[in-house]
């Protein structure tokens, strides 16, 4: 349940339905993301007490992630029957998307990070005298 898979294919499956205009299924869509979100933040987060390598970013996307859905939900709850989806809906979603797409970025660009050179040292080595 801690997959960021989860909620990122209901995200894009609510912003599909609101493409089409079934409104409500994206509402249901959003919630049931917040529900995946939450657990993948959850474990996101406790990776970062265990202090795992790597789990700060994790940590970090997948709680704004989880901030920006919930607003979402809250706003498409608000939301009167038939009238158009509020903006800030659309764009709590497209901001939820773009953060859990952050770690692909960073894993696509660090072969490019420049790593420090090591210097190699020049090693004696001594022979015995021949006999």
């Amino acid at each position: 349940m801690g997959s960021r898979l989860l909620p990122l294919s209901l995200v894009v499956g609510a912003l599909l339905a609101d493409g089409i205009g079934h409104h409500r299924a994206a509402y249901y869509l959003v919630l049931l993301a917040v529900v995946g979100a939450s657990a993948a933040a959850f474990l996101g987060v406790a990776d970062v007490i265990e202090r795992k390598d790597g789990a700060w970013l994790r940590g970090v996307t997948t709680s704004l992630a989880l901030a920006f859905l919930v607003v979402g939900a809250m706003v498409r709850a608000n939301m009167a029957d038939g009238a158009p989806v509020p903006k800030v809906a659309i764009s709590a979603a497209v901001a939820a998307l773009v953060v859990y797409g952050l770690p692909l970025v960073v894993w696509l660009l660090e072969p490019l990070r420049p790593r420090p050179r090591v210097r190699a040292r020049a090693v004696r080595i001594r022979t015995s005298p021949q006999i």
